[in-house]
């Protein structure tokens, strides 16, 4: 991320946007099960929000320093930071019970590999597991705080049939103004 979006996606404005309005609107009706995975959670603003809210919360991060800084501001707690790339999660199949991410899809650098993210949130979600977030439509402000940044903008008018198409099952998504919240299940095994 550029100095600015660093900077922006930190600052007390943002922090009072998702936990005031994104995370309520993303979370409504969802629970977190008995393992939540947060993919993606930069600075942690929605980190510590999620670790009161869940039993046990595991959180991915690529950014080294990011995931370093996250890292130590929740050791102690029920949060276990890794640092790896969500796109080759480095977790066994149908470990989490529940999985999330807001606002980072974005930054992903190729629609290839956001949809490799999306098959291995599916893999790594117990059946019947649900997958929630959101991210940002295009304005002129978003693309000047992406200027020099990665930004791949995500759809929201095909993103439910790229879930579809990753396996997810009763898949929604909603739009509001400057961003789409999304929500997809692993579908329940058929008993032999």
């Amino acid at each position: 991320m550029n100095r600015f979006h660093r900077w922006y996606c930190r600052s007390d404005r943002w922090a009072a946007t998702l936990r005031g309005k994104v995370m309520p609107w993303v979370l409504r009706g969802v629970e977190p099960g008995e393992e939540l995975l947060e993919v993606g959670p930069g600075p942690g603003l929605t980190t510590e929000r999620l670790a009161a809210w869940a039993t046990k919360l595991t959180a991915i991060e690529i950014d080294p320093r990011l995931a370093d800084t996250l890292r130590h501001r929740v050791e102690g707690t029920n949060v276990e930071l890794v640092t790896g790339d969500a796109t080759a999660m480095p977790f066994e199949d149908r470990r989490f019970s529940t999985a999330v991410s807001f606002t980072m899809l974005h930054h992903v650098p190729s629609a290839e590999l956001q949809d490799r993210l999306l098959g291995e949130v599916h893999r790594v979600l117990r059946p019947g597991g649900v997958f929630a977030g959101s991210d940002s439509t295009t304005s002129l402000l978003f693309r000047l705080a992406h200027l020099f940044d990665t930004m791949v903008l995500v759809d929201p008018d095909i993103f439910g049939e790229r879930l579809a198409s990753a396996g997810f099952v009763d898949v929604e998504v909603h739009r509001a103004d400057g961003a789409f919240r999304f929500r997809g299940t692993r579908p329940q095994e058929n008993a032999a």
